[in-house]
């Protein structure tokens, strides 16, 4: 297997499943575990270790604020632990592998990032692969699932102070921030979109001009702005015929190949300082095969090479 630059990775776990419709995403960073990220990371030269399972804060419900809301003293407290770790895990020099959990995982890891950011008086950007948008605020949200808000706050949408128990200090600049996979969109969370210059590449777009001709104008961006770049990539940013573990299954997701290449342009670019795996619901999978695929993408997101790539029988 071919060796790259060996880098410090930092795994930690955030098993978050309130902020999600379905329960079993609490067991995905066992799942990304058991199908080997650890030993993968290692076989390509990286040295990586697991800060294991973080735990939240304690938050009571906020007074006047959690109607038709779910569970918003848990991911408060969530948000409020994961922020603290991604601030100070922005300025280490480790890599961190935030394991979800759901999606919710975002609004503490990326507002985080942000603050640690702007610390070193660099522009944060994120790349956001997933089926949804996840730009509701909380007024605006119909299921009340939180998960589906992440985006939206870290990007400074009004109305999410029981979060932190204050504003955020740091937003992420909308025009920094680009999706990709997009196919389920709300029309609320359209409008807020339009509004806010977020960069959306649907699955019409990906078909019609290829993942390389919309992903390198943003890695240039990146690049020219001395940015950091933060990945957050959610099962269902993939199609359900191969990563059938997760909650918010919609047809027509990137493919095998398509995955693997945002991974590969991501590595070679040298741009990613933090990634979130979420979504993954074990409960969902079949015999951990979207565990291990989420495992295989992360390898090439660090250096993991189409010749070096294991074959597996099953």
């Amino acid at each position: 297997m071919m060796r790259v630059d060996g880098r410090n990775i930092r795994l930690i776990g955030a098993p978050i499943q309130e902020g999600a419709g379905r329960r079993g995403c609490v067991m995905g960073p066992d799942a990304l575990r058991t199908a080997g990220l650890k030993e993968n990371l290692e076989a390509l030269g990286h040295t990586v270790s697991d800060a294991g399972n973080l735990v939240p804060a304690t938050v009571e419900t906020p007074f006047g604020v959690g109607a038709g809301l779910k569970n918003l003293p848990v991911i408060a407290g969530w948000t409020r632990t994961l922020h603290a770790f991604a601030r100070e895990m922005g300025g280490a020099e480790a890599f961190p592998i935030y394991m979800g959990g759901d999606h919710a995982v975002a609004l503490g890891t990326v507002s985080g990032h942000a603050e640690a950011a702007a610390r070193q008086n660099r522009p944060l950007f994120v790349l956001w692969l997933d089926a949804h948008s996840d730009f509701h605020t909380l007024d605006s949200t119909e299921s009340g699932n939180l998960h589906g808000t992440a985006l939206a706050y870290v990007c400074g949408l009004p109305g999410f102070d029981a979060l932190l128990g204050r504003p955020l200090a740091h937003s992420v600049d909308p025009q920094n921030v680009e999706i990709f996979g997009v196919r389920s969109i709300d029309s609320k969370e359209r409008e807020f979109l339009i509004e806010a210059g977020i960069g959306v590449n649907d699955m019409r777009m990906i078909d019609e001009h290829g993942l390389p001709a919309l992903m390198r104008p943003f890695l240039e961006r990146v690049a020219a702005a001395g940015g950091l770049l933060h990945v957050s990539l959610d099962v269902d940013f993939l199609d359900p015929d191969i990563a059938p573990a997760v909650g918010t299954t919609v047809p027509g997701g990137a493919t095998f190949r398509e995955a693997h290449l945002v991974m590969e342009m991501l590595h070679d670019s040298g741009l990613v300082t933090s990634l979130d795996l979420v979504e993954l619901n074990p409960f969902l999978d079949d015999r951990g095969k979207t565990a291990r695929l989420m495992v295989d993408l992360t390898a090439s997101l660090f250096g993991r090479r189409v010749f070096d790539r294991p074959t597996r029988s099953f």
